[in-house]
């Protein structure tokens, strides 16, 4: 199964895929997608979708998950957040790939065993549970983490159903 991480931006959107084979996970590629701070907010948005849906055709990830929009001081930064964020979200789901969507602070505990983590903290666990991951910055290894989230929750989820029927 390969999961699609994302961590949405305006200026830098990370991207991590990971296979997930049972408990067992294996980081793919990762990245980030850049968007030109000169152009206009639509351009710019524009350009992640474009980054994103490149991403979603290159590889074909089976599904994908998103990490959610914190809410910060600036009501302004905060839309802009949102804004980038629908534009990531757009692509997978254009290209019929599932997308499930993770807090931030669950995307924490879920690595690190705290919502309150730190990005170097929760870079560490990303390569404690990749082996041999070569994280391309914070902002790809934000995107692993938000796989290997997927990875765990959609396991249980689909052992509840299993259980349940």
């Amino acid at each position: 199964m390969l999961l699609l991480g994302l961590d949405p931006g305006l200026r830098n959107t990370g991207w991590g895929l990971v296979e997930a084979a049972g408990n067992r996970l294996r980081q793919v590629a990762d990245g980030v997608v850049h968007s030109d701070q000169a152009l206009s907010l639509a351009e710019r948005l524009a350009q992640l979708h474009r980054g994103v849906a490149e991403i979603v055709a290159r590889f074909a990830p089976d599904e994908a998950a998103v990490e959610e929009t914190f809410v910060n001081r600036n009501p302004a930064s905060t839309l802009k957040l949102g804004q980038a964020r629908g534009a990531v979200l757009l692509a997978p789901a254009l290209a019929g790939v599932p997308v499930a969507e993770y807090s931030p602070a669950l995307v924490k505990k879920s690595l690190v065993g705290t919502g309150r983590a730190d990005k170097i903290q929760v870079a560490a666990m990303v390569r404690l549970l990749l082996p041999g991951c070569l994280v391309g910055g914070g902002d790809a290894a934000d995107a692993l983490a938000v796989a290997i989230c997927h990875a765990h929750h959609r396991a249980t989820a689909r052992r509840m159903a299993e259980a349940a029927s």
